[in-house]
């Protein structure tokens, strides 16, 4: 693990995106049954997951700091192709930075979405994940969309 002893304490925020692109159908069903599936409501279901999961990173990747997190928030919307777009913001007052956080946030829900449609088809892609800004460490950044 980083030593991050010496660090300075600073706001450190992140944000980090997940694509999920739903076959025909399953869209079609999510819009007819009000986002729901026989397990429940898929994007409240989602939004949960990733917020436990980003609050867990530490004891999900090897090495990575066991954090406090001061917020996290997850975003889920249909872009104009129709695929789901999860976006997850972390926020901590700390040494070390919360892009982990926030990718394995958004991973989770996009992969409790497969999960929940799973049973109307296979045909479900996790097209990307990536991290969209950080703020706070010792250099921002910042991805064009």
């Amino acid at each position: 693990m980083v030593d991050v002893g010496e660090k300075a304490v600073s706001h450190r925020t992140a944000t980090a995106r997940s694509i999920v692109s739903l076959p025909d159908q399953v869209l079609a069903h999510l819009v007819d049954s009000d986002l729901q599936t026989k397990k429940g409501s898929v994007f409240q279901t989602a939004i949960i997951a990733g917020i436990m999961a980003a609050k867990k990173t530490g004891d999900l990747i090897p090495l990575c700091h066991p954090l406090g997190l001061d917020n996290c928030t997850i975003d889920i919307s249909l872009n104009e192709q129709q695929e789901v777009v999860i976006d997850c913001t972390v926020s901590i007052t700390a040494k070390t930075g919360v892009e982990m956080e926030a990718l394995v946030g958004a991973s989770i829900a996009a992969l409790t979405i497969y999960d929940m449609c799973k049973a109307m088809s296979h045909d479900i892609v996790i097209k990307e994940t990536k991290l969209l800004s950080k703020t706070g460490g010792k250099r921002d950044f910042r991805r064009e969309q």
